[in-house]
Protein backbone atom coordinates (compact mmCIF):
# COMPACT_ATOMS: atom_id res chain seq x y z
CA UNK A 1 0.00 0.00 0.00
CA UNK A 2 1.23 3.38 -0.37
CA UNK A 3 1.68 6.19 1.85
CA UNK A 4 -0.50 9.01 2.02
CA UNK A 5 0.55 12.17 3.20
CA UNK A 6 -2.41 14.97 3.45
CA UNK A 7 -1.59 18.43 3.20
CA UNK A 8 -4.42 20.53 5.89
CA UNK A 9 -5.14 23.93 7.22
CA UNK A 10 -8.69 25.23 8.21
CA UNK A 11 -7.92 28.36 6.26
CA UNK A 12 -7.02 29.55 2.72
CA UNK A 13 -3.75 31.71 1.54
CA UNK A 14 -1.20 29.75 3.64
CA UNK A 15 0.47 28.04 0.94
CA UNK A 16 -1.25 24.28 0.81
CA UNK A 17 -1.37 24.09 -2.81
CA UNK A 18 1.51 24.88 -3.65
CA UNK A 19 3.35 22.76 -0.29
CA UNK A 20 1.47 19.77 -2.38
CA UNK A 21 2.35 20.59 -5.58
CA UNK A 22 5.95 20.67 -4.52
CA UNK A 23 5.90 18.17 -2.57
CA UNK A 24 4.86 15.72 -5.23
CA UNK A 25 7.09 16.95 -7.58
CA UNK A 26 10.12 16.42 -5.14
CA UNK A 27 8.88 13.31 -4.27
CA UNK A 28 8.37 12.14 -7.99
CA UNK A 29 12.10 12.26 -8.40
CA UNK A 30 12.76 9.02 -6.92
CA UNK A 31 8.90 7.46 -6.16
CA UNK A 32 6.08 6.92 -7.97
CA UNK A 33 3.25 9.21 -6.96
CA UNK A 34 -0.06 10.34 -7.36
CA UNK A 35 -1.87 13.88 -6.43
CA UNK A 36 -5.10 14.08 -5.23
CA UNK A 37 -6.45 17.41 -5.54
CA UNK A 38 -9.79 16.88 -2.73
CA UNK A 39 -10.32 20.79 -2.63
CA UNK A 40 -13.41 21.76 -4.05
CA UNK A 41 -11.65 24.97 -5.57
CA UNK A 42 -9.13 22.72 -7.67
CA UNK A 43 -6.27 24.99 -7.76
CA UNK A 44 -4.06 21.77 -7.74
CA UNK A 45 -5.68 20.59 -10.81
CA UNK A 46 -5.66 23.95 -13.01
CA UNK A 47 -2.06 24.64 -11.77
CA UNK A 48 -1.32 20.75 -13.08
CA UNK A 49 -3.67 21.57 -16.55
CA UNK A 50 -1.32 24.38 -17.54
CA UNK A 51 1.89 22.13 -18.52
CA UNK A 52 1.64 19.43 -20.98
CA UNK A 53 4.69 18.37 -20.22
CA UNK A 54 3.48 17.00 -16.80
CA UNK A 55 5.61 17.45 -13.85
CA UNK A 56 6.69 13.34 -12.97
CA UNK A 57 3.41 12.48 -11.03
CA UNK A 58 0.02 11.81 -11.76
CA UNK A 59 -3.30 13.86 -10.96
CA UNK A 60 -6.79 13.06 -9.85
CA UNK A 61 -9.36 15.50 -8.70
CA UNK A 62 -11.88 13.79 -6.13
CA UNK A 63 -14.13 15.38 -3.41
CA UNK A 64 -16.64 12.91 -3.16
CA UNK A 65 -15.71 11.88 0.70
CA UNK A 66 -16.97 8.01 -0.24
CA UNK A 67 -14.19 7.66 -3.07
CA UNK A 68 -11.33 9.17 -1.12
CA UNK A 69 -12.23 6.78 1.83
CA UNK A 70 -10.79 4.22 -1.26
CA UNK A 71 -7.93 5.51 -1.33
CA UNK A 72 -5.91 3.00 1.28
CA UNK A 73 -6.77 0.41 -1.69
CA UNK A 74 -5.05 2.50 -4.03
CA UNK A 75 -2.04 0.79 -6.14
CA UNK A 76 0.64 1.40 -8.20
CA UNK A 77 1.64 4.53 -6.59
CA UNK A 78 4.45 4.02 -3.37
CA UNK A 79 3.11 7.97 -1.98
CA UNK A 80 -0.21 9.77 -2.26
CA UNK A 81 -0.34 13.66 -1.57
CA UNK A 82 -3.56 14.93 -0.76
CA UNK A 83 -4.41 18.55 -1.18
CA UNK A 84 -7.68 19.18 1.32
CA UNK A 85 -10.15 21.68 1.83
CA UNK A 86 -9.21 24.29 3.48
CA UNK A 87 -12.70 23.67 6.08
CA UNK A 88 -12.26 21.99 9.34
CA UNK A 89 -15.90 20.60 9.20
CA UNK A 90 -15.49 19.31 5.67
CA UNK A 91 -16.40 15.64 5.25
CA UNK A 92 -13.94 15.12 2.70
CA UNK A 93 -11.10 16.59 4.42
CA UNK A 94 -12.03 14.36 8.24
CA UNK A 95 -12.41 11.50 5.41
CA UNK A 96 -8.94 11.88 4.36
CA UNK A 97 -7.41 12.98 7.71
CA UNK A 98 -8.82 9.71 8.74
CA UNK A 99 -6.78 7.27 6.42
CA UNK A 100 -3.55 9.49 6.31
CA UNK A 101 0.01 8.34 7.88
CA UNK A 102 0.94 12.04 7.76
CA UNK A 103 0.33 15.31 8.16
CA UNK A 104 1.62 18.48 7.04
CA UNK A 105 0.18 21.48 7.81
CA UNK A 106 1.16 24.61 6.37
CA UNK A 107 1.41 27.87 8.11
CA UNK A 108 2.50 31.47 7.38
CA UNK A 109 4.00 32.67 10.73
CA UNK A 110 2.13 35.00 11.51
CA UNK A 111 0.20 35.67 14.62
CA UNK A 112 -3.54 35.37 13.29
CA UNK A 113 -2.39 32.41 10.83
CA UNK A 114 -0.43 30.37 13.38
CA UNK A 115 -3.97 30.98 15.69
CA UNK A 116 -5.94 29.46 12.77
CA UNK A 117 -3.66 26.57 12.54
CA UNK A 118 -3.14 25.76 15.95
CA UNK A 119 -6.96 25.35 16.37
CA UNK A 120 -6.71 22.95 13.43
CA UNK A 121 -4.13 20.68 15.14
CA UNK A 122 -6.53 20.71 19.01
CA UNK A 123 -9.85 19.80 16.45
CA UNK A 124 -8.67 17.90 13.76
CA UNK A 125 -5.11 16.60 14.29
CA UNK A 126 -4.42 15.65 17.73
CA UNK A 127 -7.73 13.57 18.34
CA UNK A 128 -6.57 11.21 15.82
CA UNK A 129 -3.66 10.90 17.08
CA UNK A 130 -1.60 10.61 13.38
CA UNK A 131 1.99 11.91 13.24
CA UNK A 132 2.14 15.47 11.91
CA UNK A 133 4.29 18.16 11.57
CA UNK A 134 3.71 22.04 11.12
CA UNK A 135 5.54 24.17 7.99
CA UNK A 136 5.86 27.60 8.59
CA UNK A 137 5.34 29.15 4.30
CA UNK A 138 5.61 32.70 3.07
CA UNK A 139 8.60 33.81 5.47
CA UNK A 140 9.93 37.22 4.96
CA UNK A 141 13.42 36.27 4.68
CA UNK A 142 14.02 39.80 5.87
CA UNK A 143 11.87 39.14 9.54
CA UNK A 144 12.98 35.51 10.27
CA UNK A 145 12.70 36.40 13.88
CA UNK A 146 8.70 36.13 13.00
CA UNK A 147 9.29 32.27 12.21
CA UNK A 148 11.34 31.48 15.04
CA UNK A 149 8.96 33.47 17.79
CA UNK A 150 6.38 31.21 15.44
CA UNK A 151 8.44 27.50 15.91
CA UNK A 152 8.80 28.30 20.10
CA UNK A 153 5.19 28.88 19.85
CA UNK A 154 4.48 25.83 18.67
CA UNK A 155 7.39 24.03 20.53
CA UNK A 156 5.69 25.30 23.93
CA UNK A 157 2.45 23.64 22.86
CA UNK A 158 4.17 20.67 21.82
CA UNK A 159 3.21 20.77 18.24
CA UNK A 160 5.92 19.54 16.04
CA UNK A 161 7.47 21.40 13.06
CA UNK A 162 9.76 20.87 10.85
CA UNK A 163 13.31 22.90 10.48
CA UNK A 164 12.95 23.99 7.16
CA UNK A 165 10.91 27.33 6.35
CA UNK A 166 9.22 27.86 2.83
CA UNK A 167 10.68 31.20 2.48
CA UNK A 168 8.93 33.92 0.55
CA UNK A 169 9.97 34.28 -3.48
CA UNK A 170 8.24 35.14 -6.50
CA UNK A 171 9.24 31.67 -7.73
CA UNK A 172 6.27 30.24 -6.46
CA UNK A 173 3.98 32.23 -7.82
CA UNK A 174 5.71 32.78 -11.42
CA UNK A 175 6.45 28.77 -11.39
CA UNK A 176 2.62 28.39 -10.71
CA UNK A 177 1.44 30.72 -13.41
CA UNK A 178 3.75 28.49 -15.96
CA UNK A 179 2.00 25.77 -14.75
CA UNK A 180 5.17 24.33 -13.72
CA UNK A 181 6.38 22.62 -10.09
CA UNK A 182 9.34 24.63 -8.40
CA UNK A 183 11.96 21.67 -9.18
CA UNK A 184 11.45 22.97 -12.75
CA UNK A 185 11.14 26.51 -12.82
CA UNK A 186 14.14 28.17 -13.95
CA UNK A 187 13.91 31.76 -12.65
CA UNK A 188 14.67 34.44 -10.44
CA UNK A 189 15.36 32.85 -6.69
CA UNK A 190 14.14 28.95 -8.66
CA UNK A 191 17.22 27.48 -6.69
CA UNK A 192 16.24 28.92 -2.95
CA UNK A 193 13.16 28.11 -3.94
CA UNK A 194 13.76 24.11 -4.85
CA UNK A 195 15.77 23.82 -1.99
CA UNK A 196 13.27 24.95 0.69
CA UNK A 197 10.95 21.95 -0.35
CA UNK A 198 14.19 19.41 -0.90
CA UNK A 199 14.79 19.93 3.14
CA UNK A 200 10.65 19.50 4.11
CA UNK A 201 11.18 16.32 1.33
CA UNK A 202 14.28 15.00 3.34
CA UNK A 203 12.92 15.42 7.14
CA UNK A 204 9.34 13.95 6.28
CA UNK A 205 11.68 11.00 4.83
CA UNK A 206 13.70 10.95 7.77
CA UNK A 207 10.73 10.85 9.86
CA UNK A 208 9.46 7.87 7.92
CA UNK A 209 12.57 6.22 8.30
CA UNK A 210 12.25 6.24 12.97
Amino acid sequence: MPKIIAILNGKGGVGKTTTAVNLAANFAQEKKVILIDADIQGSASWWCGRNQQGMGFDLSQETDPQLLRELRKITGYDLVVVDTPPALRSEALATVVAIADYLVLPTPPAAMDLAVLIETVKEAVIPVGIPHRVLLTKVDTRSLGEALEAKNTLLRLGIPAFDALIRTYKAHERAALEGVAITQWRGKNAQEAKLDYRRVADELQRDWRK
